[in-house]
């Protein structure tokens, strides 16, 4: 994720880019792609999420039917290109880009490259952050792999899973990255890997919750619900199986 910071740090200091920013999150449910974004987007935009020059998209919400397909093909090509004209520095979030239709993809692909005009927009300024829950499985796997070879999860490099991402993700035929032509084109800049959390890691999570909620944070509490989080594996219970994405339903069972 540091390298990910790095990455946009540069990018914003570059006055003349020669293609967008193009980042891909990829992990399990729970362990802080969609959190990362938002905090990445409040320190570029004031307003955050919020902010007119910051657009989410999702598969489900905006292009639900298969048969309309055509019809969201045109609109995304043209919410794109308008949001450009308006501001080059907009940033574009896809939310559960496994779920995307591949000719929905492949309609983003002339925004990302390196280009100096698509449809009459300068758009090299723009950032664009993809976010899947597409090789968590695999990026799980291997954590718990170099955790029994005796690597904790803070001595994990970016190089040890990038094979099992794209082994997963840019290799796998049902992927829509797989059909689409960002990964023969080398358009993705970063992959960045969201590895699963550890218990510590969770009692941050019930903590910052409460004191979002204003409530007491009492040693006793944050433990409860964090040893009411599944963890995995069955036996040694290491990393938690829904990373930190039930803890605010779970805080009201404890008061």
């Amino acid at each position: 994720r540091q390298q990910g910071m790095t990455a946009v740090r540069e990018f914003l200091e570059n006055r003349d880019p020669v293609k967008p920013l193009v980042m891909s999150f990829h992990g399990s449910t729970g362990t802080g792609k969609t959190y990362v974004s938002s905090m990445l987007v409040r320190y570029l935009f004031q307003g955050g999420l919020r902010s007119p020059y910051v657009h989410q998209f999702s598969p489900i919400v905006h292009f639900p039917h298969a048969e309309r397909i055509e019809q969201y093909k045109e609109n995304l090509k043209r919410w794109i290109q308008g949001n450009l004209t308006k501001c080059g520095r907009s940033a574009f979030l896809f939310d559960e880009m496994d779920k995307m239709h591949p000719g929905l993809i492949d309609v983003i692909i002339p925004f990302l490259g390196p280009s100096w005009v698509v449809y009459g927009t300068n758009y090299r300024k723009a950032i664009f952050i993809f976010i899947s829950n597409a090789g968590g499985e695999q990026i799980n796997e291997m954590t718990l792999d170099l955790w029994r070879a005796r690597r904790d999860r803070e001595e994990i490099s970016l190089q040890d899973l990038v094979p099992a991402i794209s082994k997963a993700v840019f290799e796998n035929p049902q992927s829509g990255f797989w059909k689409s032509g960002i990964i023969n084109e080398h358009l993705i800049d970063f992959v960045v890997p969201f590895l699963p959390l550890k218990r510590h890691h969770v009692k941050q999570c019930v903590v910052s919750e409460l004191v979002q909620q204003g409530l007491d944070v009492r040693p006793a509490l944050v433990q409860e619900v964090a040893d009411s989080i599944p963890y995995f594996p069955e036996e040694e219970k290491i990393f938690s199986s829904t990373g930190c994405k039930t803890v605010a339903s779970r805080i009201s069972f404890f008061l």
